[in-house]
């Protein structure tokens, strides 16, 4: 799970975990247009069922997280999108919680803009299959920062997370594997079939829209 449950983080740290991620989606939201609710809905959608598909991993469970999905078809929405999945997760599943939804969306959503921008590289490319390679490269980036980022934040707790957070990181080394493997087949699809769905270049502008 990338999820940080209620009662773990003290409030200094949740507190700034609101505040940063409300700078993020007025970042992120501006100049949003109409029709671009419909691509933001289907992923935020995308989101919501993925964390219900669990896979047992030793000792314990975890479950797809498709972060940089939201990364390669919205661009700088995908924060918006991952933020409002999240919510609705703690509200109807109680996965972590209230509390934690702005330091879980950080740790979902920041990776999420850094596989947009990873996937953004691609058009620097004439490599045919550049949308495969740089899907899969955006798909395990996108796991992985999220990874990393509640490992560190289990470690900044005190030595005895040490091992919680080795057990979350070596967890997810077969979800990196499988949403790499995931986005790059996405990515190589939709160029073919619907490149339109591919982030447009106009969305990737983070200074207005």
């Amino acid at each position: 799970m990338v999820h940080i449950s209620d009662g773990v983080l003290p409030l200094e740290v949740l507190a700034a975990g609101f505040v940063l991620s409300g700078i993020l989606l007025f970042l992120t939201l501006r100049g949003v247009r109409a029709e671009e609710i419909p691509r933001i809905s289907l992923i935020t959608a995308a989101l919501f069922v993925a964390s219900l598909v669990h896979f047992p991993v030793g000792p314990t469970s975890v479950h797809l997280i498709m972060n940089g999905l939201a990364g390669i078809i919205l661009g700088k929405r995908a924060f918006v999108s991952v933020l409002v999945a999240l919510t609705l997760q703690a509200i109807f599943f109680q996965h972590g919680g209230i509390s934690v939804i702005g330091v879980n969306s950080l740790n979902m959503g920041i990776p999420a803009l850094l596989a947009w921008q990873v996937f953004e590289r691609r058009r620097g490319f004439g490599y045919p299959r550049r949308e495969i390679v740089f899907g899969a490269v955006a798909g395990a980036v996108a796991v992985l920062g999220a990874v990393l980022l509640l490992s560190a934040e289990l470690l900044l707790l005190g030595e005895g997370f040490s091992e919680i957070a080795t057990l979350v990181l070596m967890a997810h080394i077969p979800i990196v594997i499988i949403e790499a493997a995931v986005l790059g087949t996405t990515a190589g699809y939709l160029d073919k079939v619907k490149p339109e769905m591919l982030v447009p270049a106009k969305a990737g502008q983070i200074r207005g829209a």
